[in-house]
């Protein structure tokens, strides 16, 4: 019989997921797994549970939101041979789910994780040496991801996002930086930055036109500092334009190598989560480094 590891946050999203865990297991049984259970008991379980347990098994599923997947990532990246990867969304936003094809069901997006989707060799960022999954973000509202509190969250969904994105506003500020990326440079000031290998972004689907999950390039959105009201407008709405290319206080292009410098430390997001603040940020994409289970 297969061996599963099933990871999952009891906490994510509203909390739904130790409900459904019978019928997941269920689906998991009938499609000849055998499953062991891991729930996550603090912040970070998810990545020592994918390191240490993760090589004694033919699968490891992750079930909870963004952050939890982004964990067990990070985890199973430390494995020289690491196990191909399922996920079963629960979050707040669950980005991943979109970009993976994933259904918002539990029992459905299990029944892809136990054999009816398929394994899909997928690039993983890395910020400074350390994993993500889909996007690496510094400036404008970056911030928000990590600091509304998880009982917001829970209560009221993509809806609290707004709500804390919209408080921080007084607090935007660009940073003066120097890309470097595959041979090219450019400076100037920004107050806006974003690396990704997603179709979705804080619950907003992004232009899928080039994006290629599994090419060895990410994404690259930079918005430029407004000059007035109306560049921050166009700036942020050409991120959500269906031909993604530079337009007024926007640049975008494709790299899978990146170094940003500046005078100033500049604080990260790495998949919804806080991933520090160096002078000297460097940005890897590491080409096919895992295999996931996505939705066909």
């Amino acid at each position: 019989m297969k061996e599963a590891l099933l990871i999952y946050n009891p906490t994510s999203g509203k909390g739904q997921l130790p409900g459904s865990l019978s019928p997941v297991l269920d689906v998991f049984t009938k499609a000849g797994w055998l499953v062991t259970v891991y729930p996550t008991q603090c912040k970070g379980d998810a990545v020592r549970a994918a390191k240490e347990l993760g090589p004694r098994f033919q699968r490891v599923v992750c079930a909870g939101g963004d952050g939890t997947l982004s964990e067990t990532v990070t985890g199973l990246m430390e494995l020289s041979a690491p196990p191909m990867l399922g996920y079963i969304p629960s979050g707040s936003t669950n980005d991943c789910a979109t970009t993976l094809n994933l259904p918002r069901s539990p029992i459905k997006s299990a029944a892809v994780a136990a054999g009816e989707g398929e394994p899909f060799h997928i690039d993983i960022g890395k910020l400074n040496g350390q994993p993500f999954v889909y996007v690496a973000a510094f400036g404008a509202f970056t911030h928000v991801a990590y600091a509304t509190p998880q009982d917001l969250k829970n209560t009221f969904g993509h809806l609290a996002y707004v709500v804390e994105g919209i408080a921080s506003l007084p607090t935007i500020s660009p940073y003066h930086l120097k890309v470097e990326y595959d041979g090219q440079v450019l400076e100037d000031d920004f107050y806006f930055g974003m690396v990704r290998n997603a179709l979705s972004i804080g619950g907003i689907k992004l232009p899928q036109q080039d994006v290629e999950l599994d090419d060895g390039l990410f994404e690259v959105d930079l918005v430029k500092k407004p000059v007035s009201l109306a560049d921050v407008t166009d700036g942020f709405q050409t991120l959500f334009a269906q031909n993604p290319v530079g337009a007024g206080s926007r640049i975008h292009f494709q790299a899978s190598q990146l170094t940003f410098s500046s005078d100033q430390p500049i604080p990260w997001t790495i998949d919804g989560e806080y991933g520090g603040d160096q002078l000297v940020n460097q940005v890897v994409n590491c080409r096919q480094a895992l295999t996931v289970i996505r939705g066909k």
